[in-house]
C-alpha cells in the first residue's frame, strides 16, 4: 500500500456500480473529465492505488471506469463513495495567470483590500453558477465570498493570501454578531 500524496487533490469520487463486469461510475472534477486517466494511478484516502485500464463518458463529468483489480460487481459496490487523489506535483501548471487550482487556495490567509485580516479559504464551492470562496472566520461563521475579479482582485500564492474587496455590509459588525447568536433548539437561528 502507498501513502495518501502529502499535497493531494481531489481528482474525482467512485458512485455506484454500473453493471456486473466491475465498472463503476466515476464523477470526475477535472475539466475534462476523461483526464482522470492522464496522471497515472490515482489514490484513495488508505493510500489505495486505482490504475484506469477502460473508461467511457456517460453524460457531463460523469464516467464509467473499470479499474485494476475489480473484477465485478462485488468489488465494485465496495467502493462507493470512495474518493480518488493525485499528488499535486502530478498536475499541470494553470494555462493562465487568473486559473488556480482550488487545493491550491485552500489554507490561504483573506485579507481586505484595507489590510483587515478576515480569516482564511477552507473550501472552493460551486452551487450551481460561479465559484465561491468559503472563508473562515475567528470565532464567526464561515462566510462565502464570490471568487471574481471584483470581489478578490488578488490572489498572491507566494505569499499565501488573497486580498478581497467583499459586498457592502457583508462584513459589518452587526452581521457578525448576528452570525455569533446561537442557534434555537431546532436549529433555526433566533432573532
Amino acid at each position: 500500500m502507498t501513502d495518501t500524496p502529502t499535497n493531494a487533490v481531489l481528482l474525482a469520487e467512485i458512485g455506484a456500480a454500473h453493471g456486473v463486469r466491475g465498472e463503476v461510475r466515476v464523477k470526475a472534477f477535472t475539466a475534462d473529465p476523461q483526464a482522470i486517466a492522464d496522471y497515472g494511478p490515482l489514490v484513495d484516502d488508505r493510500g489505495r492505488r486505482y490504475v484506469v485500464t477502460a473508461l467511457r463518458p456517460l453524460k457531463d463529468d460523469m464516467l464509467v471506469v473499470r479499474f485494476e483489480g475489480v473484477p465485478d460487481r462485488t468489488a465494485a459496490e465496495r467502493l462507493t463513495r470512495t474518493k480518488l487523489y493525485v499528488d499535486r506535483a502530478a498536475l499541470p501548471e494553470p494555462d493562465d495567470e487568473d486559473e488556480f487550482y482550488h487545493a491550491d487556495l485552500v489554507g490561504l490567509d483573506v485579507v481586505s483590500v484595507d489590510g483587515t485580516p478576515i480569516g482564511s479559504v477552507v473550501a472552493v464551492a460551486n452551487f450551481g453558477a460561479d465559484d465561491l470562496l468559503e472563508v473562515a472566520r475567528p470565532g464567526l461563521r464561515s462566510i462565502y465570498l464570490p471568487f471574481s475579479k471584483a470581489v478578490v482582485p488578488t490572489v498572491d500564492l507566494t505569499a499565501r493570501r488573497v486580498l478581497v474587496d467583499p459586498p457592502a455590509g457583508l462584513l459589518d459588525d452587526a452581521n457578525a454578531a448576528a452570525d455569533a447568536a446561537p442557534d434555537g433548539p431546532d436549529g433555526i437561528d433566533q432573532p
